[in-house]
């Protein structure tokens, strides 16, 4: 029955300043009025729902304000230098600064690729993509450089 997700829905404090946002990002605005906007993430398949609201200040937390988009493995690679191309900063994540990610993730048994980013309003913003699924191998998070060179293999990274 349930094939994917279609929508996700984030506060903002300012609708035509993230809308710009967004659009760097390769969004494409799908519907807009005075307080909220629908940007195509994936057109037909999924959007953004940006709400202009005085409510943005809702403290975060990782259940609230926070969208990861998923991007193909070439492309993560090369994320971080794609955002700072746009004027976008990579921030501080788990301990990792920016010139460290994208970082892989050990979400036993799966493992991902992941760098991340806030919007205008302090949104966390993830670009992620899967590296290997159903596979039960303990590691610590590492730097997807590490992982590629192969230090998931070693004996401390197991």
């Amino acid at each position: 029955m349930i094939k994917g997700l279609y929508e996700a829905h984030l506060p903002v404090s300012n609708l035509s300043n993230s809308i710009d946002f967004y659009k760097k990002l390769g969004l494409e605005v799908a519907y807009e009025n005075e307080k909220l906007a629908f940007l195509w993430i994936e057109k037909g398949s999924s959007w953004l729902g940006l709400w202009e609201t005085d409510k943005v200040n809702t403290p975060y937390h990782p259940s609230l304000r926070h969208i990861a988009f998923k991007v193909d493995f070439a492309d993560i690679k090369q994320a971080k230098e794609w955002l700072e191309q746009k004027g976008i900063l990579v921030r501080t994540s788990f301990g990792f600064p920016s010139k460290k990610q994208p970082l892989v993730l050990p979400n036993n048994p799966q493992a991902h690729a992941a760098i991340y980013f806030d919007d205008p309003d302090g949104n966390s913003i993830e670009l992620i993509t899967p590296l290997r699924l159903d596979v039960e191998v303990n590691f610590e998070m590492m730097t997807l450089n590490d992982w590629l060179e192969g230090k998931k293999l070693s004996k401390n990274s197991l």
